[in-house]
This record gives structure tokens, C-alpha cells and sequence, in this order.
């Protein structure tokens, strides 16, 4: 099958001739002799066809013709055309072969077709030959115009650029064939924009084009570009976009004053730091690069003034570092200097980008307040002064130049208006009433003074009142417990140290002295010790203190102090006996720790009860076994009143028993308790001529009225307020006048125990055997 292009100039015929066999083709020559050509069946295949886009004439397109060497042309062969398009935009005569377009075909929609041709047996329907593949291009024409797709642009370029600064570069697209012909080849050129910016034709990057432009001249330009296809020849098709280029600031502009010299009118009452006035410089650039840093540059001035930078407005705020005084200074001078804080140094040659100005600064006279000549006020004043006593005076003077009188009074809301009162005229501070120092050391008041011409003016001072300290209050104890007393006590044994308090207030610390009581007698059980130290000790005079005897002792202690004039006071302080644990540095009563025992287990306290019990049956076991025991000839050693006394004391020898006199107490072990010793016998005065002539002691004693000695000893026992209330019974035996035998007492014995002999007892009779034997029994054991 021969595929025919349309507008070929050759012609093909073709013979009928068998499979497989060659066949011959004739051309007549010149000279009228056929010349025979040898050529295979399928010579001459054409596979392509070409068809032009938008065909728009009234007939239908041609676009080949189709052939098979088995059609002899008397129309037995029928031609049949399948594929894209095929009997819609493709159609075929059955007969003839020929092939038409019968719509006019978009290239860029679809750019080729494929087909399929077969040649039939009109007849039996049978092919003739194999199903043919052929394709069908539709051929381009420039119908398709160049265009931006992501137009219109949005560029931005810094003022002040460089000749050639790339902007932006645009793209534009064509939708022909760019393989075929010129349909699709674009050239740029700028239609609007010049001379700011050009274009590159080949590749569309825009670039500036005039040096040295000005954002502050001109910011905004609009640039159009044309993009036209056939290379840019006549008859090409176009299209165009639109560039808005905007100039980006950059720091070339110095900061300038509008003028050269600013004045300011401030009132001498404006606020410290608050703001007076303002000033502005004006930059034409933006953003950073317009930000300005302002200054005082005279000392004059920026003693008195500060100057800051508004952020969002860029003006120099100027405020008040100090007070103003129209009296004083009327005008202050300042020169202010605004400059860049960002500075670009492509542009250093055209200067220092600051700028100064001169601002002058006119004060304001008005009417002032009164001004106090102190801030505060520091007065004092002695406790207990009278109502009325001076403190102290302010003072306070219109600033104005009139000079008004002033008045003075207290802030009424206050509390220490009680206390106090000012003299509205001379600000003389007076007492109201008597200060206590200890109540409350410091006043606080606040004074407040006006103009008598304009009492709304007002100004405050505060005053404080300092109370001096006098000696008016007694010193006291500082202990506030029970002193603990050991029963197993020494004679000297430093019972507790105690200190004193006093709410006055020594300049040079405080210093106290203590002593007992002058005014008691002299106390048998304790002393007191002054360390010099302002404290004291408190020191056993005796030993085997009771607490079943007696529990509590009241010592009565004066204190004075070291003020000017000294006083005392007398605190009692209340001893009580315990026994105290034998190895442990704390003491602690017994009673105490039992009781503080109440945390222990049931089974401990079950036990504690158990051994208690224990310990009762073993007494009343023991009590029991005495009472059965035979009673001597004497029961008791206390029954030996007149001459042997008995006391639980080990003794000091000879010298303790002076202390004795021959009038026993009938109780020792209770009378040893007592404060003050009872059996100091009364103060005889001997009579004594010459030597060795001095009567004995029983006899002095025979002329003492043992009756008032008794009434005396009554009298001191009912005064005595060292023991507890209640009676006591105190014996007093007295052997009289005229006995035979004298005293056999020891404790008047001139000589010593050595000495005595006991033996003539026995002449007396059986009775006095066994007072011989005690006697000489504790004699023995004495010399041992």
C-alpha cells in the first residue's frame, strides 16, 4: 500500500502482481524506448502525514491519499480508516483513498493523531493486505502570543545602587512549538521604566540603569516589559507585564534641627524627672536608619536637664534632674546635639550625621510653699519631763521673693498629736504630758506649715521626737523558774547564779549589785555572793537539806543599779529541795521525773508500782520488828535534854560545840531546819577581877532571868518569816539554882574530852552507871 503525501510531485502506479514475485516498472525515454526498473512491493512508504492547525477554509483539509497495488482502479478494492479521529475529524473515500480533515485542528490541544488503514475486497470483505499504522501531525502556525504567568511582579532595590544592580528577573512563556520555526522565540524589551531600568532581551533580568537614585526623591516606579515571539520580527505576537520596583532606604540622610535655636518656658514648680518640653530633629530615611540619639552637651545644662528619645515619635524629651528656683536662676542655656545611631559607612563623605541646636530655657516665678530649713527633724526630750517642757522648734520661709509669714500646726491625723503641741507663730514644739521611754522610745509627727496669705500651699516635714532615758524604774530578778536545791548540798556549794533586768536604758551598759536584806537576821541556810559582774551566786551555808523537813525556802534578794540616783528593788525568790540525781549534770526532782514519766509503757509503770509496794512491805516489816524489840534502860537519845544534844552533824571538834549552850531542844533534827539557831545561849557578861578569878559559867548562868531569855526567844520565833506558818514546839529545860552536883554537861567543860573522867559517877548510885558508859563510849570515839 502506498501512503501519498498531498503536493508530491511524483507519480506512482502500481500493478496487481503475485506474492512474493518481483515486478517491473516502465518508463518510456526520450528516444521512445522503455527503460524497465526492478523495485520491491513496498517502495515509496510513507508513514506521516502532515495536517496545519487552524485551517479555516470553506473546503476540508487534504491530507493524503492511501493505495494498495492490488486496486486496478475498477473499484473492487474499498479503503477503510480507523484510529484517532477517525470518522469525525479524519475521513476517507471508500474508493479514491483520499484522506480530509474536516475540522481545523489545535496544535497546542493535540499534536498528533494515530491511524490505522486497510484495504478490503469490496467483494468478499476480505483484506487484501495487512492493517497499515500511520500518524498524522498537525503542523504548528504562531498563533499562540508569549505570556507572564506569575505576573504583575513586586521588586525592591537600596537607593543609592550601583549602575547594573540586578532588580528581578521575569519569565515568559509561548505556547507553540519550539522545535519548529521561529514561533516560540522570545525577546524582552521595556516598554515603560527607562531610563531608571533596563531589561536583558534574552534572558529578562531587569537592572538599574540610572545611578544614584533617591528614595527620598522619588520611592516607587512602575517598569513594563514586553516579551514578543518570532524572534522579535514583524508579525510576531506579544504580551507584556508590569514590575512596581519600590527603592529601599538606606542611612544617607543626617538628622536636621529646623532651627538653630528653641526656647522653653518652665514653671519653678515642675516636677524632679518629670518632662518639661520636647525637640525633634528631622531625618528624611527610615526605619533604623532614622533613629536618632539626643544629648546635652554644656554642663549648664545637663546639671539641671536630662534628654531621652521617644521611640515612637524620635523626639528629645527634656525632664528635670534638679529643683528649679526662679530666686535663684531664671535661665539656663542647653545645647542639644541629635545624631545617628546607625551609620552607614559607604556614605561617611557626606559628614557626621548629627546636628546640634540651642534650646534656652526660661524659669518661672510662682508661688511656692514654705520651705523647711531641715529635712527631717531630729528633737529630744527626757521621760517624765512635765507637760509643757520645750522640745524642740522648726523653721520654714516663703521661697518667694515677698516673703510671706508662715504658719505652723500638726497633721491632725496623727498620732502623736496627743503628746504634742507647736506654737503656730515660732514652731516652738511643746509636750502635752509626761513621756514614758519605756512605753514608747521614738515619736513620729509630722509638722505642716502654710503661708499665711495662701493657707492651700502647704509643705510637710516630719519630726522625730527621741525620749531620753532616765533611771525610773527599780531593777528585778531575772530568773522567773524555782531555784532547785540538792539535798545532798555542801556548805559553799554555788546553788544558782542570777542576773538582774531593768527597763531603763545605760549608756554604758548596765550595772547591777545584789546583797541580802540588812534589815533580817542573818539567814542559816543560804547567802548571796555579788561577782561584781552584775550577777550574783546564791551559796549553801549548810549541808542534808529535806524535802520532807521542808520543801520550799523564800530568799529575799535587793538589787541596785548603776544609774544616777541608783535604785533597788527587792525580789523573793523561792527555793525548792529536791533530790537530785547522783550522776547527772542536770538536776532534776524526783517527784518531777516521775511525773514527767507519764509516756512510759503499761508494763513499765506496772512494774514501778510493783517495787513500790516491794519497798512498803519491807518498812512495815521493819517498824515491826523494833516495836518487839526489848526497849533499853534510856529509849531515846533525845530524852537527854539538860546536858547531851543530838544532832546530825559531823562537827568541827571543839570549837562547834561552844556554839551550845546547856539549854537542849527537845527536838534537834527539827530545830536544825529552822532559819535562825535557837540555842545560842544568851550573851553573859563575866564579871572578872584578878586573874583566875572569874566565876564559872553555871553560875553566870544562875544570875541570868532564864525567864526573859525565853520570852526573847519567843518573840524572834513569832517574827521570824523565813519558816513555814505553822506552831512548832521549842523546850527549854533549865536545871537551876543550887544543885550538888553542878552540870555534867560536856559542852561547858573547861578542859578537854581527854581530860574528863567519868568513873566518880558510879559513887552515885546504879542509875548513873549507864549515863558513865554512853559518856565514855562517845568520848572514845571522838579521840579516835
Amino acid at each position: 500500500m502506498y501512503f501519498f503525501l498531498p503536493q508530491l510531485l511524483f507519480t506512482v502506479m502500481s500493478h496487481h502482481v503475485p506474492t512474493k514475485m518481483p515486478f517491473k516498472n516502465q518508463t518510456k525515454l526520450a528516444n521512445g524506448e522503455a527503460e524497465i526498473h526492478h523495485r520491491p512491493k513496498r517502495g515509496w512508504i510513507w508513514n506521516q502525514f502532515f495536517v496545519l492547525e487552524e485551517h479555516m477554509g470553506p473546503d476540508a483539509q487534504y491530507v493524503g491519499k492511501l493505495h494498495s497495488n492490488s486496486d486496478k482502479g475498477d473499484g473492487s478494492v474499498e479503503y477503510i480508516l480507523t484510529g484517532e479521529g477517525a470518522g469525525t475529524i479524519f475521513v476517507i473515500n471508500e474508493v479514491t483513498g483520499d484522506i480530509h480533515a474536516t475540522k481545523s485542528l489545535d496544535r497546542e490541544r493535540k499534536t498528533h493523531y494515530v491511524l490505522h488503514a486497510q484495504a478490503l475486497d469490496r467483494n468478499t470483505k476480505m483484506a487484501l493486505e495487512p492493517e497499515s499504522e500511520f500518524i498524522i501531525k498537525v503542523q504548528d502556525i504562531n498563533d499562540n502570543a508569549p505570556k507572564f504567568p506569575d505576573g504583575p511582579f513586586v521588586a525592591l532595590v537600596p537607593e543609592m545602587s550601583e549602575v547594573g544592580t540586578s532588580v528581578l528577573q521575569v519569565t515568559a512563556t509561548d505556547a507553540d512549538d519550539p522545535t519548529y520555526g521561529n514561533s516560540a522565540r522570545i525577546v524582552y524589551s521595556i516598554l515603560q521604566g527607562q531610563p531608571y531600568f533596563s531589561v536583558d532581551p534574552k534572558t529578562g533580568i531587569i537592572r538599574t540603569a540610572l545611578a544614584n537614585m533617591d528614595r527620598e526623591a522619588r520611592e516607587h516606579y512602575t517598569v513594563v516589559i514586553q516579551a514578543k515571539d518570532m524572534a522579535g520580527q514583524v508579525g510576531g505576537l506579544s504580551g507584556s507585564t508590569t514590575i512596581n520596583i519600590t527603592l529601599t532606604d538606606v542611612n544617607d540622610n543626617p538628622p536636621k534641627f529646623p532651627q538653630k535655636n528653641y526656647q522653653l518656658y518652665v514653671p519653678e514648680s515642675a516636677q524632679v524627672g518629670k518632662p518639661v518640653g520636647k525637640i525633634k530633629a528631622n531625618d528624611e530615611d527610615l526605619g533604623v536608619n532614622a533613629d536618632i540619639k539626643y544629648s546635652i552637651i554644656n554642663s549648664e545644662g545637663a546639671n539641671m536637664f536630662s534628654i531621652s528619645t521617644d521611640r515612637d515619635t524620635r523626639e528629645g524629651i527634656i525632664s528635670l534632674k534638679k529643683p528649679l528656683n526662679y530666686e535663684r536662676k531664671k535661665t539656663y542655656t542647653l545645647h542639644i546635639e541629635g545624631m545617628n545611631t546607625h551609620v552607614d559607612p559607604r556614605f561617611s563623605y557626606l559628614g557626621s550625621f548629627k546636628d546640634t541646636a540651642t534650646l534656652k530655657i526660661t524659669v518661672g516665678d510662682v508661688d511656692e510653699a514654705p520651705v523647711f530649713s531641715m529635712d527631717p527633724y531630729i528633737m529630744d526630750v527626757y521621760e517624765n519631763a512635765p507637760s509643757g517642757t520645750e522640745v524642740g522648734a522648726v523653721t520654714a520661709q516663703d521661697p518667694d521673693s515677698r516673703n510671706s509669714p508662715v504658719r505652723y500646726f500638726l497633721d491632725s491625723e496623727e498620732e502623736g498629736e496627743r503628746f504634742f503641741r507647736i506654737d503656730e507663730s515660732s514652731g516652738v514644739i511643746w509636750t502635752t504630758q509626761p513621756l514614758d521611754r519605756e512605753d514608747m522610745p521614738w515619736h513620729n509627727i509630722t509638722v505642716m506649715a502654710s503661708e499665711v496669705d495662701n493657707p492651700s500651699l502647704l509643705s510637710h516635714v516630719p519630726v522625730t521626737v527621741q525620749v531620753l532615758d532616765v533611771n525610773d524604774n527599780p531593777p528585778e530578778i531575772a530568773t522567773e523558774e524555782e531555784v532547785i536545791v540538792c539535798e545532798s548540798s555542801r556548805p559553799g556549794q554555788v546553788i544558782q547564779t542570777i542576773t538582774a533586768v531593768d527597763k531603763d536604758d545605760f549608756a554604758n551598759g548596765q550595772r547591777f549589785f545584789f546583797a541580802l536584806p540588812s534589815q533580817l537576821p542573818v539567814n542559816p541556810n543560804f547567802t548571796l555572793k555579788d561577782n561584781e559582774d552584775s550577777t550574783a551566786s546564791i551559796i549553801a551555808r549548810r549541808r542534808r537539806f529535806n524535802h520532807l523537813i521542808q520543801e520550799l525556802y523564800e530568799l529575799p534578794i535587793v538589787v541596785w543599779d548603776g544609774g544616777e540616783p541608783s535604785l533597788s528593788g527587792t525580789s523573793t525568790l523561792t527555793l525548792r529541795v529536791c533530790p537530785c540525781q547522783r550522776h547527772g549534770r542536770i538536776r532534776m526532782c524526783q517527784g518531777e521525773a516521775f511525773l514527767s514519766s507519764a509516756g512510759l509503757s503499761t508494763g513499765a509503770l506496772i512494774a514501778i508500782l510493783l517495787c513500790i509496794v516491794i519497798l512498803l512491805a519491807i518498812v512495815v516489816l521493819f517498824i515491826t520488828l523494833r516495836q518487839n524489840k526489848k526497849e533499853p534502860l534510856i529509849i531515846s537519845e533525845e530524852d537527854i535534854r539538860e546536858n547531851v544534844v543530838t544532832y546530825d552533824d559531823e562537827g568541827g571538834g571543839e570549837e562547834d560545840t561552844e556554839a551550845f549552850d546547856i539549854i537542849a531542844l527537845r527536838n534537834p533534827a527539827a530545830a536544825e531546819e529552822l532559819k535562825f539557831r535557837r540555842d545560842v545561849r544568851p550573851e553573859v557578861r563575866q564579871h572578872c577581877g584578878p586573874p583566875r578569878s572569874c566565876r564559872s559559867p553555871s553560875v553566870e548562868l544562875d544570875e541570868v532571868d532564864v525567864h526573859e531569855f525565853i520570852k526573847q526567844k519567843l518573840v524572834e520565833a513569832d517574827l521570824d518569816t523565813s519558816v513555814p506558818p505553822y506552831d512548832s514546839l521549842q523546850t527549854y529545860a533549865y536545871e537551876g539554882q543550887g544543885s550538888p552536883t553542878g552540870s555534867i554537861s560536856p559542852l561547858d567543860s573547861p578542859g578537854t574530852h581527854s581530860e574528863q573522867d567519868y568513873n566518880y559517877l558510879d559513887d552515885w548510885g546504879p542509875e548513873f552507871q549507864k549515863l558513865a558508859e554512853l559518856y565514855g563510849e562517845a568520848e572514845s570515839e571522838m579521840t579516835t
